[in-house]
């Protein structure tokens, strides 16, 4: 028991350090996710005030302050809370003989690092999209992801506002991507989080890109703005479900592109239920629903 106790201990105590030691730049730039989602918040943002999409949408947006909170709250606070029940499984894991590479279909690590990493973002990428899927397909699901799209207008903030409980569904899933790829991140991993934290903000910014022919590969601020949409094709439970590639929804018959006038309503019916403060937000889905 002691040896769980020390693990637990340990790996929260480490988080704390490495997150505090990150603000105060003495990390190496490339791990330093505070300043790397701040630096590309405040430039995401500047691009939404000098090009605007919606042109009436005021700068300081609807929830724009707690929609911030969000960000570091996801990224980093919450991540130092669980931190120590992941070192935990990770044990238990390695005490029933389930390694790091135990489901390894794949072995990346010989190859040149571009193609690791080529490889490595398309299945985490993948595995975020069909974990997507499974968020507005099931309702015990959804109720956590509707924290999410209760956002009313859309800002680069609105990327990491979500119900920590889908940091639960999704943890495991990339984790098993991880594995399949021989239990390993590769050595410049940063470069695929950094860029995937970045296309996240600008398909939530209130800006009109679609990146031309490359809209087939990569998601976008118009496509995205209809995953938003308050009002969904017929029988359909979602549209659009891409993190950051549009790869996975043209493949799989889940595009809807409409029209890119970017003045729909976005939300969900029945969005006026969702407490509007960020406490009430964080316990919302648990219980008996009414």
């Amino acid at each position: 028991m002691e040896k769980y106790i020390t693990a637990f201990t340990d790996a929260f105590i480490n988080s704390i350090q490495w997150t505090w030691r990150s603000i105060l730049f003495e990390v190496p730039w490339y791990t330093n996710y505070f300043w790397g989602l701040t630096a590309i918040s405040l430039l995401v943002w500047g691009l939404e005030i000098a090009f605007p999409w919606r042109k009436n949408q005021p700068i300081f947006r609807k929830d724009f302050w707690m929609d911030g909170f969000y960000m570091y709250f996801n990224f980093f606070l919450f991540a130092i809370t669980i931190s120590g029940f992941y070192k935990l499984l990770e044990l238990v894991f390695g005490e029933v003989g389930i390694s790091s590479k135990s489901l390894m279909i794949i072995d990346i690590s010989n190859l040149p690092m571009w193609v690791q990493l080529v490889i490595f973002f398309i299945i985490l990428d993948f595995v975020q999209w069909f974990t997507h899927v499974l968020l507005h397909k099931y309702s015990f699901l959804w109720r956590f992801h509707k924290i999410h799209h209760s956002v009313k207008e859309m800002g680069f903030a609105a990327h990491l506002r979500y119900h920590w409980m889908e940091n639960i569904f999704y943890k495991p899933l990339k984790t098993l991507g991880v594995m399949i790829l021989g239990g390993f991140e590769p050595e410049q991993a940063y470069v695929v989080h950094f860029f995937a934290i970045a296309i996240g903000h600008l398909n939530h910014a209130n800006i009109k890109i679609t990146w031309g022919p490359l809209k087939y590969i990569l998601n976008n601020p118009v496509m995205h703005l209809y995953h938003h949409s308050y009002v969904l094709p017929k029988g359909s439970y979602g549209v659009n479900f891409g993190i950051s590639l549009s790869l996975w929804d043209y493949v799989f018959k889940t595009n809807y592109i409409p029209e890119d006038s970017g003045t729909i309503e976005i939300g969900f019916p029945g969005d006026e239920k969702i407490p509007k403060n960020f406490f009430s937000q964080i316990i919302y889905g648990f219980g008996k629903r009414k």
